[in-house]
């Protein structure tokens, strides 16, 4: 029975061939699409897959400045151990600081981020040495821990690391005690090396004071510990060891570093969650839009199926088998869909793996990925198939085989509901992709206070500080430099930052939270950061190890009138000689705070350079590495552009951009391939009218008008049901960000005429391919 029903299924798509064509290309469009949203979301939800991931946790803080709670990574040094010592159920705690290193082995020199850190570390994480062992690798102080990457970098394939002397910034020496396994590419916090965290503290009696949070810390809990029972603890702990009831720690689990990372006044509240669920949901909707085609069509074509009905029920097939054999035509069609939906991966994995920035695998070998294809293939071919089913085997075949025709009111408007349903779907699609590119551009396209174009960023490593004017100097005289100059922070990020200042005509001043730059004379030259008030520093730092410059938004925290002369309390003393316009920097879709700038270098971290528009970019890294081999040959040439750095920070709503881009695509294709589908019939179906109304004296453009209205009808119902709809997805969705757009009536206008447009342009080409065919041909059986 069942090869029978594959037999006449199988009839069915090849005496069909256009619909059939429409239906299988509809649905494998969306099966590629909810295939490639299903391996991006299963890498989101396999970040972080060490052994032990339901054990581990870091430690943030949440600190109080203006009433509002913050939250931070960095911890004092000091609460590992307190943490170890005094919370129950914690079996491992380290602390953690992340540093990039230049590793030397002959003449081949490589830079590489990693990790100083307690030697619990290699414990919690579950590390796979492949040569040494976690137990013993951090016995001795100069020991390092390095990947195999990184060994295969420095020694080749072939070569045993262990044991090995690795020199380290041309200064230091390390001695290899292991070598480890690559990690995955999906983990929070990535490194190639780990070395003991002694090493990093050397003598800095600081980093073991409360007051100043550096270090991540990482905990491990025993599997029978009460969480709550240790985060209560854990809570308590600063506040009893430094009676700042401001400052508290907590347990943040590794299931949630990735996907649950983002924090509003000390809480949870979201993070890349947000998007695994948007791009799951849309999967659905794209899915459903493909089915709703299959409906569409299948109850179109109902007529045409109608003898076949009747005969059958006749013959005494029941309305059970007559669905059976519906159904099973939807799930041919959807497992020919699925294996083009294959083929289509094939093509498209490598161009969506460049869109997204990974490495996803189609993975056919994976039982999971071929129980979703299944799944994915026989839910298609249920949910599209079962309505046309019931539909289909209700007709009566005594009517049917009269030749009375079915009146049925109810498949005309399901139909005409279900066009609606997709060009709603797809005309929010389309307002919300305008809405999320205007987003973007209008946060990066703000006043940031500092000129990000042409501007090149450089990590301070050797002799860079010492020979910082001669380096400067001779930058400049290449003529592909303008200035150059040293900041301790990334002119980005958030830096260094503190509270209880104090300052002249200062008022509740003990809870702001300041950030501090030290910084070289030319810095703001450098940046183009424009000076409001006063001057900036003096070239002789001495003659301003006094002095210091504020922002604006400090400026006037400070009192009225000029903030010139007066003076700001930080342990010493300092007076305020210039004031800058405020910049932006850390979380780019919020108000930055105050700043204070410092004319001291020492300990500078970065080295940028203003570059000459006027020469060109090849031009200007060549000139500049010769300089910077000249002066600080024993290390090599790395540097990053400030503007791809900014940029890089709109990463998640880029992304969500670019896909909702290609998402509303896709939706207005399946979406007219059904509407392109239904106007054939109906123009097939009204033959024999447009025929006589072309001998009554029927003109083209009036056939035209006549057959395209009650589908522009349906659009501009859809239109007008879509607004309300995306209007409140969107302004939900921009009320995640402080800095944003308002939702003007144009986009609803735009997205409204390109749908009609579309639409128009759809179903125009059946209406004028009916309207000009030739009378005779429709009218000679009558």
């Amino acid at each position: 029975m069942i090869f029978n029903y594959i037999k006449i299924a199988f009839r069915s798509l090849l005496k069909n061939k256009g619909y059939s064509f429409l239906n299988i290309f509809g649905l494998a469009i969306g099966i590629t699409c909810a295939s490639l949203i299903f391996l991006w979301v299963e890498d989101e939800l396999h970040f972080d897959t060490f052994e032990k991931q339901d054990q581990v946790y870091i430690i943030p803080t949440n600190q109080k400045y203006d009433n509002e709670w913050r939250t931070y990574y960095s911890t004092p040094g000091p609460l590992a151990q307190a943490i170890k010592d005094e919370v129950p159920g914690v079996v491992r705690a380290t602390r953690s600081s992340d540093e990039e290193l230049m590793f030397t082995v002959g003449d081949n020199a490589i830079n590489r981020m990693g990790r100083y850190a307690d030697a619990d570390f290699l414990k919690i994480f579950s590390l796979k040495f492949i040569e040494g062992n976690a137990d013993t690798a951090f016995n001795n102080p100069e020991a390092i821990v390095i990947t195999q990457e990184t060994a295969e970098q420095l020694y080749g394939k072939q070569t045993k690391a262990l044991g090995k002397v690795l020199k380290v910034n041309n200064t230091d020496t390390y001695i290899i005690t292991g070598v480890i396994e690559n990690l995955p590419k999906n983990i929070t916090f990535p490194f190639n090396w780990v070395a003991p965290f002694e090493r990093y503290r050397d003598g800095a009696e600081w980093m073991m004071e409360y007051g100043s949070n550096f270090s991540y810390t990482f905990v491990e809990l025993s599997p029978e510990a009460n969480f709550e029972t240790a985060d209560t603890r854990i809570r308590q702990l600063i506040p009893e060891k430094t009676d700042d009831s401001d400052t508290q720690a907590f347990l943040h689990s590794m299931n949630d570093w990735h996907l649950k990372s983002k924090f509003v006044d000390g809480k949870k509240a979201g993070g890349q969650i947000t998007y695994v669920r948007l791009f799951s949901i849309i999967a659905l909707i794209i899915l459903l839009i493909a089915c709703i085609n299959f409906m569409n069509l299948s109850t179109a074509r109902s007529e045409k199926r109608a003898n076949e009905v009747g005969v059958r029920k006749a013959m005494g097939s029941g309305r059970s088998r007559l669905m059976i054999q519906f159904i099973s035509e939807a799930l041919i069609m959807a497992f020919i869909a699925s294996f083009v939906s294959i083929l289509l991966l094939i093509i498209l994995l490598p161009q969506f793996n460049l869109l997204i920035d990974k490495n996803l695998v189609l993975g056919l070998s994976n039982p999971m990925h071929i129980i979703f294809i299944l799944s994915i293939t026989i839910f298609c071919g249920v949910l599209a198939g079962l309505y046309p089913a019931f539909y289909l085997s209700s007709f009566k075949p005594v009517e049917v085989l009269k030749g009375v025709k079915s009146t049925h009111g109810s498949a005309s408007f399901i139909r005409k509901g279900l066009v609606v349903g997709q060009f709603t779907i797809s005309i929010v699609f389309i307002i919300s992709t305008i809405l999320v590119y205007q987003q973007i551009q209008h946060v990066k396209n703000r006043e940031l206070g500092y000129e990000k174009d042409q501007l090149i960023s450089m990590k301070v490593n050797g002799n860079m500080i010492e020979k910082f004017t001669a380096i400067k100097q001779d930058l400049i005289n290449t003529g592909a430099v303008k200035d150059a100059a040293l900041c301790n922070s990334n002119l980005l990020s958030d830096g260094n930052n503190g509270s209880g200042l104090t300052w002249t005509d200062g008022t509740n001043t003990e809870d702001v939270l300041i950030s501090f730059r030290n910084i070289s004379s030319s810095f703001f030259n450098t940046t183009g950061m424009e000076i409001l008030e006063g001057r900036g520093f003096s070239e002789n730092t001495a003659k301003d190890s006094t002095s210091v410059i504020v922002t604006e938004s400090l400026a006037k925290l400070m009192g009225e009138g000029t903030a010139l002369g007066k003076q700001i309390t930080r342990g010493d003393t300092y007076t305020v000689v210039g004031v800058v316009k405020d910049f932006q920097y850390g979380d780019m879709y919020e108000t930055s705070d105050p700043v204070l700038f410092y004319n001291y270098h020492d300990q500078a971290r970065y080295f940028y350079l203003k570059t000459n528009a006027e020469v060109a970019t090849p031009d200007i890294l060549s000139k500049v590495e010769a300089v910077m081999k000249k002066n600080n040959p024993a290390f090599p040439f790395e540097y990053t552009f400030v503007d791809e750095n900014f940029n890089a920070r709109f990463r998640s709503e880029q992304l969500v951009g670019k896909l909702s881009q290609i998402f509303a695509l896709l939706a207005i294709l399946i979406s007219c391939l059904g509407l392109f589908g239904l106007a054939a019939y109906t123009a097939e179906q009204r033959s024999k009218e447009i025929g006589v109304r072309k001998v009554l004296g029927a003109s083209v453009p009036g056939i035209v008008k006549l057959l395209s209205k009650d589908f522009l009808k349906l659009v501009g119902l859809s239109i007008l049901i879509s607004i309300p709809i995306a209007w409140y997805v969107m302004s939900n969705w921009l009320q995640g960000y402080a800095y944003r757009i308002e939702i003007n009536w144009w986009i609803f206008l735009i997205a409204g005429f390109v749908a009609i447009l579309i639409a128009l342009v759809t179903v125009s080409f059946q209406a004028v391919k009916a309207a000009i065919a030739n009378p005779v041909k429709s009218l000679k059986t009558e």
